[in-house]
């Protein structure tokens, strides 16, 4: 019997949408209380896993993407499209929800 292998997806976002990853939110708080899935808020930062080539203009220019891949984000509460590759949780979302890259 052949072994099969599992597929690695490969996913590359259309024009000024991102792909990210949201930020893993501590599940132990400090006095060790473990926090049910249903009492956790959705992180607002992300990692950039993957960027589209840009906004096309009208007058068939692209507009470059404000995000590369490995950056940290603050991006709106409940924006983007939740999608699962691989079994991991992402989010595609519009570079325009973006509000800021997070140095470190």
């Amino acid at each position: 019997m052949a072994q099969q292998t599992k597929k690695k997806i490969t996913f590359k976002p259309l024009g000024n949408r991102v792909l990210v990853q949201r930020s893993k939110q501590q599940e132990t708080l400090k006095g060790g209380i473990i926090l049910p899935d249903s009492a956790k808020q959705k992180q607002e930062t992300a990692e950039v896993i993957a960027i589209g080539p840009g906004k096309l203009t009208e007058s068939g220019a692209t507009l470059p993407m404000p995000v590369k891949a490995g950056d940290t984000i603050l991006m709106d509460k409940y924006s983007g499209q939740e999608v699962v590759l691989d079994e991991e949780e992402y989010l595609i979302l519009k570079a325009d929800d973006i509000i800021a890259i997070i140095n470190h």
